[in-house]
């Protein structure tokens, strides 16, 4: 079991299945390994941890106990992880919009889900960058992602009604 750290340690923690820590990685920091709020994690079928390392706006990737391998980038404040099994596996990104209101409407920093290759090239967009929240198919921050058996994807999303409470103006 893996556990991301994100809000206290900027920390990654696996554990056995009834509870007892195995080992930590990470520390805070921008650098290979570096967390600056890890955000969700997701282990494939080979065993490698995919960690969205959101405001280093990247997923970095490791093996099963913890070893840099490599890292995804072209990503904004990524929060959300879920992979598709099988040779080809796809993963959907769930990316936050801009924190600051003078990045509203910029280019490129969602709110988004982005769709990326085994390698972690983007192969598709769904882009919510216009009405972000308030429209059916339109995300504010999307937090969690699944993806059925028919291909049906599902996004658990902050709602834009709570955001005003998150973010007064």
């Amino acid at each position: 079991i893996y556990v991301s750290d994100g809000y206290g340690n900027a920390r990654v923690h696996r554990f056995t299945p009834d509870g007892r820590l195995i080992e930590s990685w990470g520390e805070p920091g921008t650098g290979p390994g570096q967390f600056n709020l890890p955000h969700n994690i997701h282990c494939d079928e080979e065993g490698w941890v995919y960690v969205a390392d959101r405001e280093n706006h990247r997923v970095q990737v490791f093996d099963g106990r913890g070893r840099y391998e490599t890292e995804w980038r072209n990503l904004h404040r990524p929060s959300a992880l879920f992979m598709t099994a099988g040779p080809r596996p796809l993963t959907y990104v769930g990316e936050v919009g801009p924190y600051l209101r003078s990045h509203f409407g910029w280019p490129n920093l969602g709110p988004r889900v982005s769709v990326l290759d085994a390698r972690g090239e983007v192969v598709a967009r769904f882009d919510s960058t216009k009405d972000e929240g308030v429209v059916p198919g339109a995300f504010l921050s999307p937090h969690s992602i699944a993806v059925d058996s028919r291909g049906a994807v599902y996004i658990g999303d902050v709602c834009n009604t709570a955001w005003p409470s998150l973010f007064p103006g």
